[in-house]
């Protein structure tokens, strides 16, 4: 990548002649150069003014509103939802709704972040006045320091990208990657200093598969009382395989006359004894039993079973207190039905 990328137009008439498929990816990659050129520019102009922006984020007792037209709302719904997923109390208002009565969600409470390439538009210098009023502190970044929301805002964040990666120059593209990038500066670093945690973020997502797999613990999945396949070291092998077959997976626990574990029969232990000939009406469970199996505490998480099973090479955890006594029971298809896996 090169510090000065060509600019579009001339790569275009540069390579009018190529073949069509050529061309296209060629002009993918320039696009790619001219908008990572943009974000790597974004480095040198960090300054006191980002961190003050931050500490007005951090020390806010409210919610940060982000606002901003066209492309620059979109690219604040996403710095938005990611400060909201990040720790920092965040939503997005549309400056044009704010004039017609949603500017009431705003309060003094809050901290406005303004997005405005130009720095002059129209739906957003029309409530700055308001926002003022309000003595709510203004973080706007744009692409012009000398304009009038940069001028008004309490903090400026200097966006500006030496072209759009657009040969014409006129759609938004290196200037909202531009400042998408910096949004995710601000909410890393929010989030770094609330000492935000994976645990904390899986509270957020708790329908993602991140969610469940940091927030799941082995209990909420586990089969419980009843539902434990169970067998004494003394059943024959035949009335182990109906207590298998009744409890549907694929194993059973062998416990002792005080409920500790002390072995497990798998369908694995199951085809190793058809290997041996074994006669299943006569021979107890204790003979062929796999001992000292892999088992799980009930307060691990689900992830963590998931983890062993894999490392171990199994499809079921027997789960048990800290003298060994059977609480439950968990296998593979646990997992994968809870999104685990």
């Amino acid at each position: 990548m090169s510090d000065t990328p060509t600019r579009l137009d001339d790569f275009l008439a540069e390579n009018r002649e190529r073949d069509p498929g050529a061309r296209l990816q060629a002009l993918a990659a320039a696009v790619l150069d001219v908008e990572a050129s943009a974000v790597l520019a974004l480095k040198e102009r960090l300054d006191g003014g980002f961190a003050r922006a931050c500490r007005l984020m951090l020390d806010c007792r409210g919610r940060v509103i982000v606002i901003g037209m066209g492309k620059s709302g979109h690219i604040g719904g996403k710095i938005a939802a990611t400060l909201a997923s990040t720790g920092t109390p965040a939503f997005f208002v549309h400056p044009g709704e704010a004039s017609h009565g949603d500017l009431g969600m705003i309060t003094p409470e809050d901290v406005v972040m303004a997005l405005s390439n130009s720095g002059e538009t129209e739906e957003i210098n029309t409530i700055i006045p308001l926002i003022k009023r309000l003595h709510v502190p203004l973080i706007a970044l744009t692409g012009r320091p000398d304009s009038t929301l940069a001028r008004a805002a309490d903090v400026h964040i200097d966006v500006s990208v030496a072209q759009e990666a657009c040969p014409l120059g006129l759609a938004p593209t290196s200037s909202t990657t531009a400042t998408l990038a910096m949004g995710d500066a601000m909410a890393v670093s929010l989030l770094d200093a609330r000492g935000f945690t994976a645990e904390d973020f899986a509270r957020s997502h708790p329908g993602g598969r991140l969610g469940r797999r940091l927030l799941l613990r082995i209990d909420d999945l586990m089969h419980t009382g009843e539902r434990i396949p169970r067998v004494t070291p003394q059943t024959i092998l035949s009335d182990t395989l109906v207590e298998m077959t009744a409890k549907g997976l694929g194993m059973t626990a062998v416990v002792d006359a005080h409920a500790r574990v002390v072995g497990i029969f798998t369908d694995g232990d199951l085809r190793r004894t058809f290997e041996q000939a074994v006669d299943i009406h006569t021979t107890p469970v204790q003979r062929v039993m796999t001992t000292h199996p892999r088992t799980a505490r009930t307060d691990e998480l689900a992830a963590e079973a998931l983890e062993r099973m894999e490392r171990h090479k199994i499809n079921a955890l027997l789960v048990v207190d800290a003298d060994d006594r059977l609480q439950g029971a968990l296998n593979m298809h646990d997992l994968l039905r809870a999104g685990v896996v």
